[in-house]
């Protein structure tokens, strides 16, 4: 496999990873809670990329596309679980609105000079952000679509494993990459994303595009 393609490849994925999608909405979520978060499911995000190219490189994805009922099958479960993620999205926002209100309550009727014991530190990445972010690209038709008819362009006849997973790297590379700079830039308005406002507004709409995009996920399955 020449330089060539492989830039031309990159480019492609860059193209594709900064068109917002289920990925980059979900990665927001999490960075609007911790970066470590964000990162995590940066990181969950790219692995599926990785999954994706493994199973196009051992065949598997092939029998996938070919079978209709199965493709339709992971779609309507990919949009019932973008659905999921929206759901409980916005029963976070609630919880979380309810939490700042208790806390500033409880500010209020403090004693003068009296300290708030401090939050125990958690260090770590957060495997169920990464879990998420693994799971909404798996489940994302558009990834696999992606993978079963575009990767195999740029994949030599006769390749063997290695092609394959290259290309899978450089997709998961260009991908935690973006979704990196999101959480970087997510973190550097940390202040006034952290508005409460601004966040319910944030945590809402993100919640809304991710049901809404699992519903369309959903219906163009069931069309399917």
């Amino acid at each position: 496999m020449s330089l060539l393609t492989i830039l031309a490849f990159s480019g492609l994925c860059l193209v594709l990873a900064l068109t917002p999608g289920p990925d980059t909405f979900l990665v927001l979520r999490y960075s609007m809670a911790r970066a470590r978060d964000g990162f995590a499911a940066a990181v969950g995000c790219s692995l599926g990329s990785l999954v994706w190219a493994g199973l196009v490189a051992v065949g598997l994805a092939t029998l996938m596309e070919q079978s209709a009922e199965v493709f339709r099958i992971v779609k309507i479960v990919g949009g019932l679980y973008l659905i999921y993620l929206g759901v409980m999205a916005f029963v976070a926002t609630r919880r979380s609105a309810r939490a700042a209100a208790a806390a500033a309550a409880a500010d209020a009727s403090a004693e003068d000079g009296a300290e708030s014991p401090a939050a125990p530190a958690t260090g770590g990445w957060s495997l169920r952000s990464l879990l998420a972010g693994m799971l909404s690209t798996l489940l994302n038709p558009k990834v696999g679509l992606f993978f079963l008819a575009v990767v195999p362009q740029f994949v030599p006849a006769n390749a063997g494993l290695g092609e394959t997973m290259l290309l899978g790297a450089v997709d998961a590379l260009v991908s935690v990459a973006y979704l990196g700079v999101v959480v970087l830039l997510a973190s550097r308005m940390v202040a006034w994303l952290k508005r409460p406002r601004v966040t319910r507004a944030l945590e809402r709409v993100s919640a809304g595009i991710l049901a809404a995009l699992g519903i369309g996920t959903v219906v163009a399955g069931a069309e399917s």
